[in-house]
């Protein structure tokens, strides 16, 4: 999953400042982002229109998405649950066969 799809999950919680973001991702989805990755996609985020800086509280600049952040979310998601219903149906699930 992308990290930009991590991000726009944690900030459908409420708004949150960066640490707090990959606080949750790591929590939530036990993946740890680098502040390179988090902040290089917060960024793209914000370009896209998918998330707003809001002003400053005790020097951390939170983050909130927005309603077009939340639709792409949406998309997104029912994209990923169609891929998964393919997987079960394909048996993704079962052992392996030994091709030796």
């Amino acid at each position: 999953m992308s990290p930009a799809l991590l991000i726009l999950l944690s900030l459908l919680e409420g708004p949150r400042h960066g640490y707090a973001i990959a606080a949750d991702i790591e929590a939530f989805a036990g993946k740890r982002l680098g502040p390179g990755t988090l902040y290089g996609a917060i960024g793209r985020l914000v370009d896209a229109g998918f998330v707003i800086e809001l002003p400053e509280v005790e020097r951390r600049k939170p983050f909130q998405i927005t309603e077009l952040g939340q639709r792409h979310v949406q998309v997104e998601t029912r994209s990923m649950a169609a891929i998964v219903r393919t997987a079960k149906a394909r048996r993704v699930e079962r052992p392996v066969a030994d091709q030796t």
